[in-house]
Formats: C-alpha cells, sequence, structure tokens
C-alpha cells in the first residue's frame, strides 16, 4: 500500500491537536472581545461629562470670540490608523488600509500615516505605504488609556510645530455582522459645532481665560475619542480573529472527516490483506 495507516493516525492526531488550538484561540478572542465591549459605557460616561462641559464654555464665551473652525485645511493632514497586533484576524488590515487609500485620495497634497498595531505596519509596508510613526496595538483593555495618551503626545507634538494641521482616525467597528465597518472621521480641527450649547441659570465658576478651557476641554475629548477608537478596534480585531477561527475550524473538521475515512478503509485493507496471508499459509500447510 502507497499510504500506511500509521502515517495516517499521525496527521489524525496533529489535525486534532491544531483544531484543540484553533478552539482556545477562538475562545480567548471572545473573551477579549466581551471585555473590551464592557469598557465603551464608561469611555461613553467620560466623553459625555466632557461634552457637558464644552457646552458650558461655549455658552459663556464673550461676544465675539468663536471657537476653532472646523474646515479641514488641504495641507498637512495625519492619518492615524488603527489595526491589528496580531495575526489570524482575515481581512482586518486591508479594510482599514482600503480606508486609508481612500482618505488620501481626498488630501491633495498627501498625507503623514501612523499606523498602529504591527500586523498593520507589515501589511502597509507590502502596499508600498509610507509610515511616518507606529506603535504596537494594545494587548488587553486595560493598556487602552496609555495608547490613547502615546497618540494625543506624538499628534500634539506635531501639530505644536506645525508639521501637521489636521487629524484624521481610521478603526474598525464591532458589530454582529460579518462585514467589518470602517469607521474615517476627523479629530482636527476640532468641531465645535456638534456641541450644544448649555444655558444655565448659575453659569460655572471659571478660572481660565475661555479660549484656553476650550483648547484644553477639546484635548481631553480628543483623548477620549482615542480611548473609545483603540478599544472598539481592539474589539473588532478580536471579532474578526473569532470569525477566522470559525472558518479554519470548519476546514480542520473537513480535514478530520476525510483522514478517519482514509484511516477506516485502510485499517479494513490491512484486516483483509491479513486475512489473505493466513488463508495463504494454511493452504499452503502440509
Amino acid at each position: 500500500m502507497s499510504e500506511r495507516l500509521s502515517d495516517v493516525l499521525v496527521r489524525i492526531q496533529s489535525v486534532q491537536q491544531l483544531s484543540s488550538v484553533i478552539a482556545a484561540m477562538r475562545g480567548i478572542a471572545a473573551a477579549r472581545s466581551r471585555e473590551a465591549r464592557g469598557q465603551l459605557d464608561g469611555i461613553h460616561a467620560y466623553a459625555d461629562t466632557i461634552a457637558a462641559a464644552i457646552g458650558d464654555a461655549l455658552a459663556h464665551l464673550p461676544s465675539g470670540l468663536a471657537p476653532v473652525s472646523s474646515v479641514l485645511p488641504e495641507d498637512r493632514h495625519a492619518i492615524v490608523a488603527l489595526c491589528a497586533e496580531q495575526g489570524f484576524a482575515g481581512t482586518f488590515n486591508e479594510r482599514v488600509l482600503d480606508a486609508v487609500d481612500r482618505r488620501m485620495e481626498q488630501v491633495p497634497q498627501g498625507a503623514r500615516l501612523m499606523i498602529v498595531g504591527d500586523r498593520g505596519l507589515m501589511a502597509a509596508a507590502e502596499r508600498g505605504l509610507e509610515v511616518s510613526w507606529s506603535a504596537s496595538m494594545v494587548a488587553h483593555v486595560g493598556q487602552a488609556s496609555a495608547l490613547a495618551n502615546r497618540i494625543v503626545d506624538e499628534l500634539y507634538r506635531a501639530l505644536g510645530r506645525d508639521e501637521v494641521r489636521s487629524v484624521s482616525i481610521i478603526h474598525a467597528l464591532p458589530g454582529s455582522s460579518a462585514t467589518l465597518e470602517v469607521l474615517d472621521r476627523v479629530l482636527v480641527p476640532f468641531d465645535f459645532a456638534r456641541f450644544p450649547r448649555m444655558e444655565r441659570a448659575e453659569p460655572p465658576m471659571v478660572t481660565l481665560a475661555p479660549d484656553i478651557l476650550l483648547a484644553r476641554l477639546a484635548e481631553e475629548y480628543i483623548f477620549a475619542e482615542l480611548c473609545e477608537a483603540v478599544i472598539q478596534s481592539f474589539a473588532a480585531e478580536n471579532e474578526a480573529r473569532m470569525r477566522a477561527m470559525i472558518a479554519a475550524k470548519t476546514n480542520v473538521e473537513d480535514t478530520l472527516g476525510e483522514l478517519v475515512g482514509r484511516s477506516r478503509r485502510l485499517r479494513q485493507e490491512e484486516i483483509t490483506s491479513e486475512i489473505l496471508e493466513l488463508s495463504s499459509a494454511q493452504s499452503e500447510a502440509p
């Protein structure tokens, strides 16, 4: 026989071990996604508090003092793209980088690309995209605020040196749909128009100049937006990994079924061969 039963049994054992690894990876991804989703309510509450403070500050601006314009400049644009840190996430990075390409087409003078996620950095290099800054994606949601701080520090350093005049962020969103949704939104210039002015009978006590207060509140809100984006992207990455593991498990089960069927056929052939050998030996006996 060209194929031995022992070889097939070894392959069956290997495929069963692979199936166990896939199941474990799927379970880890599901747990991480649930943990990330559980943190979003806290981030939203924090952002709502900052939004209310911005509304108060806008309502008590001196006449003639307008907030920063939200018009997008045509040059010195920066794109923050949140990609995957680890593999086995299907087309996660490709979908995010497709959105990056579309955004770059809308910026006449080109854009400065900032990539978060080592796998995304590799995918960007394969596309020939020039990356000016990069960082690792979080390994768990507890690292989200630290990563958001790193991004904020880099952005405001570049804004302070006039290396960058506008910033957009691109990241995937978690969802039950199998289709990955990618969000592209502008962070800078800060859009104050989305915050309703809060008219109060008793105005809040303010110890900072209105322009400084609004600038600091805007920076704090951008930090909240970045925290939310990191957590959403982390959850979406793990959901993509879950879907990839489901597809992989289906393939493994098909392969295992084929190998088990082959092992049964080979075992039957071995039994038949042994019976024939015994019969032949008995017929040749004196």
